[in-house]
């Protein structure tokens, strides 16, 4: 005899096999950084690391917040546009809070993307619809994707770096890439009856409608521009920082492909971030073990960067804890004189 479920209650034997995937796939993460590392401190020693960390200075950790409320904002910015886009209310200093409590739970968590996951549902809940609301975090984060890649490219194809030979065949690459998914999102949307056909119409109009709508784009480009030259410019702060000596235009390349490692999945960057640095300073001829310290630095940076999100997370806590306080004290009371 079939067991009959009520509707809306997920199959625990599903629910088991998600959470062993979601837990394998955070120790594959966890095990992959842990990997990178072994080997970069096989190969270059502690010393590096331990030079990273003792080169950041006060002024080095003012440069990062300072720079880290520019790109917190600009990241806001984009993600109200977009979620206005798809018809969801975002006020810019709620966007804001909610961005760094984002940044600081991705950057302290091994998941990687536990904060976007975290920022999304909460929105979706304020505003009673929480898939609506997550789509708007996933566009949101790929449009900062696409705009770095474009702005990467092209910096690439400038300015000497050691990949330089090989970008117009990755030029190539990507434009024929692309040119499908762009035919398609200009297209009229077909209603399809399979699953694959509405899920398929309703990516193609949140494109339309939340990334390249007329009111929408041009800011959503400007903030995505903002954010990579932000970054970069950490980054640059970062290499000096760890004593590098090359031009801002040598460095500049490294540190648009080392942000574009960044994104590999690990535990917030580390591991690919050193590794690629390791890789790319030594291929310019800037020595390994340079890359390692500028990645280090770099990453304590990122870090310092997002300490506003604890805040954030505090005040949150004391207002549910508030909130839970005053609801149940009416209710302690009724029971009493009951």
């Amino acid at each position: 005899m079939t067991a009959i479920r009520a509707p809306g209650f997920a199959d625990p034997t599903r629910q088991r096999r998600a959470g062993r995937r979601r837990a394998a796939w955070t120790w594959a993460r966890v095990a992959g950084s842990a990997v990178i590392f072994a080997v970069l401190i096989w190969r270059v020693g502690t010393g590096p690391f331990i030079d990273g960390v003792r080169t950041v200075d006060a002024r080095v950790l003012a440069a990062a917040a300072g720079l880290g409320v520019l790109t917190t904002t600009c990241c806001a910015w984009r993600w109200k546009l977009v979620a206005g886009g798809l018809g969801v209310r975002l006020p810019l200093p709620a966007a804001v809070a909610a961005y760094y409590r984002s940044l600081f739970l991705n950057l302290t968590l091994p998941g990687g993307i536990v904060g976007d996951v975290h920022r999304g549902v909460s929105h979706g809940r304020d505003t009673n619809d929480v898939g609506r609301a997550l789509r708007a975090v996933a566009w949101e984060r790929l449009a900062g994707q696409v705009v770095q890649v474009v702005l990467t490219v092209v910096v690439l194809l400038m300015l000497p770096s050691p990949v330089r030979p090989y970008m117009p065949l990755v030029t190539v690459a990507l434009v024929i890439a692309a040119l499908p998914i762009a035919l398609a999102v200009r297209a009229r949307p077909r209603s399809g009856r399979s699953a694959w056909g509405r899920i398929r119409s309703a990516a193609f109009g949140d494109i339309r409608h939340a990334l390249l709508a007329r009111r929408a784009w041009l800011g959503i480009a400007v903030a995505s521009a903002l954010v990579v030259c932000g970054h970069a410019l950490t980054f640059l702060i970062a290499a000096q920082t760890a004593g590098a000596t090359a031009p801002a235009l040598r460095m500049l390349p490294l540190a648009l492909i080392v942000m574009l490692v960044m994104v590999v999945p690990s535990v917030a960057g580390w591991g690919p971030r050193e590794g690629g640095a390791a890789w790319l300073f030594g291929a310019a001829g800037l020595g390994a073990d340079q890359g390692v310290a500028t990645a280090v630095v770099y990453g304590v940076m990122a870090l310092v960067a997002s300490l506003p999100g604890a805040g954030v997370l505090v005040v949150s806590w004391s207002r549910r804890t508030l909130n839970r306080r005053r609801t149940e004290r009416p209710l302690a009371k009724r029971t009493a004189n009951a």
